[in-house]
């Protein structure tokens, strides 16, 4: 079973919107799909999918002795799919108990699937850090903003503050160190960790070793959301840098999706995007990162090279272009058309601005030249 935790720096990244419509997508190649709402905190999936009416699930299932898991395994109206609620109604759920989140844990790892999805919440909680462990290969969803990609560092880098927690034992040598630079003022928030490790290496090898295993077979994924042109993609670059060289971690890239308000359109008709318009930019993005993830089934024991994970950026940025380009195309039709909505029109307007700065900026170098050349003394 392949489980693949999906986490997001913050809220409003698209994160829920990824992983009900990437379920779909593997649903449809023939595989089982198991979709679980671990945002017990403020669970809304269900909607997204269209699974209206109410819903047992987690919260049921935690606080009803007579309950089993199975129970809260649900039918969806998509073949090969099923769903799992989280119910954030029900009180104590944003904070589990450690007993608790074991035991919902231990159920995701019987549960019978290829692929087990995991929606986690938004932030830094130990209860979504232990949820995306679960997997060596989760995916980390952010946007171009600034606040997105700081927010998805301070992710990865709280993951590996968690692992060195659950690698160095309070009373082991390093354990008491990492104690001791507490006391001593020190916040290992702003400690640089590749340091830190070699600290740890002379004082507790044994430990040290077990953590360097875990953070080796580690290697998030990243999907950038919410991209409103292809130098947007740059952003991931930046990211996958200040991990490499601050964590010790690297990165894939798994893809990149435009923002386009046709998602709206389809929560409104509660309908998974894939489902309301296959064939727009956003879905197929969607359907090509399913893509991506079916032709690595074989890798979760031979992660990839680094030349692989290099290849993954630029291919990125390539699909980056692509996108914009038939994005152009799509609201170029729309012009000539009769039915193009405000919603249309409203994304023709942002796409001519782009193309009015990158006019500006021409016409200023153009300008600077002119100049230029009047100092010089050529004659126009």
């Amino acid at each position: 079973m392949h489980i693949i935790p999906i986490a997001s720096g913050k809220g409003g990244v698209g994160k829920s919107l990824v992983a009900a419509n990437l379920s779909i997508a593997l649903a449809q190649t023939g595989r089982k799909v198991v979709l679980v709402d671990l945002d017990l905190g403020g669970s809304n999936l269900h909607v997204i999918l269209g699974q209206m009416g109410s819903l047992k699930g987690i919260g049921t299932y935690m606080t009803n002795s007579e309950m089993t898991f199975q129970d809260i395994i649900l039918e969806t109206s998509y073949e090969n799919l099923l769903f799992i609620p989280g119910e954030a109604e029900v009180p104590g759920m944003a904070n589990l108990k450690s007993t608790q989140k074991k035991k919902i844990i231990n159920n995701l790892l019987k549960v019978e699937a290829d692929y087990l999805i995991l929606d986690l919440g938004a932030g830094t909680s130990l209860d979504i850090m232990d949820f995306f462990l679960m997997s060596g290969r989760g995916l980390i969803v952010t946007s171009p903003t600034l606040t997105a990609n700081l927010n998805a560092y301070l992710f990865l880098k709280n993951i590996s503050f968690r692992i060195l927690s659950n690698c160095f034992p309070s009373k082991s040598p390093g354990g008491k160190y990492l104690s001791q630079l507490k006391k001593d003022g020190h916040s290992l928030q702003r400690i640089y960790i590749p340091k830190l490790i070699e600290q740890l290496e002379k004082i507790d090898s044994e430990n040290c070793a077990k953590y360097q295993h875990v953070i080796d077979n580690l290697r998030p994924r990243l999907i950038l959301n919410m991209m409103e042109e292809p130098k947007d993609a740059a952003k991931a670059s930046k990211l996958r840098h200040s991990s490499r060289e601050y964590l010790g971690l690297d990165l894939e890239h798994l893809g990149v999706i435009y923002r386009d308000d046709v998602q709206i359109k389809a929560l409104n008709s509660r309908l998974p995007v894939i489902k309301y318009k296959p064939g727009s930019v956003l879905s197929q993005a969607i359907f090509r990162i399913a893509d991506k993830l079916i032709e690595e089934e074989d890798l979760d024991d031979d992660l990839l090279f680094s030349s692989d994970l290099d290849s993954s950026f630029k291919e990125a940025e390539l699909e980056a272009e692509t996108d914009f380009d038939s994005r152009m195309e799509y609201l170029n039709d729309l012009l000539y058309t009769e039915n193009i909505s405000v919603s249309d029109l409203i994304e023709t307007v942002k796409s001519q601005q782009y193309e009015i700065s990158q006019l500006k900026k021409e016409n200023n170098l153009i300008k600077s030249k002119l100049v230029n050349a009047i100092k010089d003394g050529f004659v126009i």
